[in-house]
């Protein structure tokens, strides 16, 4: 994989921060339409024609040349601005929907430039066109059966190539917009789990026991702040290698006197830092998803990461390793984290009421197979939760992007739609689901929440926001239980 995609992957690993909207109630145990809570609310389908601007062809040539060479300031670069004719969650089988959008230029002169859209959905439909990137474009389809639909938009030339733009840091960047909206997607349901789901789990947890750790943790302090120390762990754990990350721990804490958190990282293949941050008031540790050895030369690091993917596939994608899921390259990462959970519980610092898992994207599946395995944790916050529904689209033909793993059966012992179902008490936080996010199609989030058997649960959409991208001006869906309490 390139350097560059897998950077642009771990981003995965941010989360969006506290939820900030109302609450928006359900009856516990299922998840009919809700009465939503947006921000802001979506408006008019037919909004203003904006002015068109005309400049000269020869201030338009020189401008946009200009644009192509010249970084653009962050909060002044293009964008496209969406909305639809109704919460873009709460549309009916056969029911229009309707789609607006138009070019905020900023401070920038357009040259010939075009929005270009492409609709695709749940119905295994597509069609496409464009307008002149001045005017206001409308797209009005609809859709028979719960399920999305996604209306991508590309500002593209008279050639129809991807207009791209150097943002502030030099990086050339193209002007998209990935827009969503559901028919009852709460109806939606899973393909079906393994029969035989608990009994594998019960098997794997019998492996993790006999692998003895305590008393044979290498634990090194590696730096001192003025309120924690840092330290590098490694704890044995069931081939192929160890549990190892980062600690941090408040220092001259008392026994049982401090909350645990697990974080955990989005994809990724490269070397993990030291963190640079800790809290004093709670344990932390920063687990790598694949036991690499700690502060090692780039020369480790690359034959590392040349030694855990197959010859054709990156780690995780070879359907042939798949296939058989106590081979499934999932498998050692799973016992990996339950080994980390159960250290954290090991320390005589830990109150032994307040357990957390938390992460995105790869961070957030790991996130959720810690809530569903050990039932300690008390809180779970799962961002862009990757590899939902893996089934979906081969058994139910649901719209996935080209960044996925091909799906075998053996995976479903690993898929978080599943996971959730043994979520009974924690806490769930769900603090983003991008509608235009086709690495992790809301399709899967939305199973995942509904799967989810614990009363005390929450999940965010957010209307334009890709894996690695959420719009500054969007629709904000919250859903969440009455009981959700919203722990950390």
């Amino acid at each position: 994989m390139k350097r560059k995609f897998v950077a642009a992957l771990s981003l995965g690993l941010l989360l969006t921060g506290c939820l900030q909207n109302g609450k928006v109630e359900q009856k516990t145990g299922s998840v009919p339409a809700p009465k939503q809570e947006t921000q802001p609310a979506a408006k008019s389908a037919k909004p203003a024609k904006p002015a068109a601007v005309k400049p000269s062809p020869a201030k338009t040539t020189k401008a946009a040349k200009a644009a192509k060479k010249a970084p653009v300031r962050k909060d002044l670069m293009p964008a496209v601005i969406g909305t639809t004719n109704k919460s873009a969650l709460s549309y009916q089988p056969g029911e229009e929907m309707v789609y607006s959008f138009k070019m905020d230029f900023a401070s920038l002169t357009p040259g010939k430039w075009f929005m270009r859209y492409v609709r695709k959905g749940d119905d295994g439909k597509t069609f496409s066109g464009k307008v002149p990137a001045d005017q206001v474009l409308t797209v009005k389809t609809s859709l028979d059966r719960p399920g999305f639909v996604s209306v991508d938009i590309t500002l593209v030339d008279e050639k129809g190539k991807p207009v791209t733009l150097p943002d502030a840091k030099g990086v050339k960047k193209k002007i998209q917009y990935f827009a969503g909206t559901a028919v009852q997607p709460e109806k939606l349901t899973d393909c079906g789990e393994p029969a035989d789901f608990d009994a594998f789990w019960a098997r794997q947890k019998k492996r993790l026991a006999e692998v003895p750790f305590q008393g044979k943790v290498e634990r090194k302090l590696i730096q001192s702040k003025p309120s924690y120390d840092i330290y590098e762990v490694s704890i044995p754990a069931p081939g192929p290698r160890p549990a190892t990350g980062y600690l941090t721990i408040p220092r001259n804490a008392k026994p049982k006197s401090l909350p645990a958190t697990l974080t955990l990282f989005g994809y990724s293949a490269s070397k993990q830092k030291i963190p640079t941050w800790g809290r004093s008031n709670q344990i932390n540790f920063f687990l790598n998803a694949h036991g690499q050895k700690l502060g090692q030369n780039d020369e480790y690091y690359k034959k590392f990461f040349a030694s855990i993917r197959t010859p054709k596939y990156n780690y995780a994608f070879d359907p042939e390793q798949n296939k058989n899921p106590e081979t499934c390259f999932f498998n050692g990462m799973v016992l990996r984290v339950l080994r980390a959970l159960e250290y954290l519980k090991s320390l005589p610092e830990w109150n032994g009421k307040t357990l957390t898992a938390i992460g995105g994207s790869q961070g957030g599946l790991q996130a959720i197979w810690a809530g569903a395995l050990d039932p300690d944790v008390t809180n779970v916050f799962s961002s862009i939760t990757w590899c939902c529904d893996l089934a979906g689209n081969a058994k139910a033909k649901r719209l996935c992007g080209s960044w996925r793993i091909k799906y075998v059966p053996g995976l479903d012992y690993y898929d978080p739609v599943f996971m959730a179902k043994r979520i009974k008490k924690a806490c769930v936080t769900i603090p983003r689901a991008g509608l235009g996010d086709y690495v992790c199609p809301p399709s899967g989030l939305m199973i995942l929440y509904k799967n989810l058997a614990t009363p005390d649960k929450s999940i965010r959409w957010v209307q334009g926001s890709t894996h690695g991208f959420t719009p500054k001006k969007s629709e904000v869906v919250v859903w969440a239980t009455p009981q959700y309490s919203g722990k950390k």
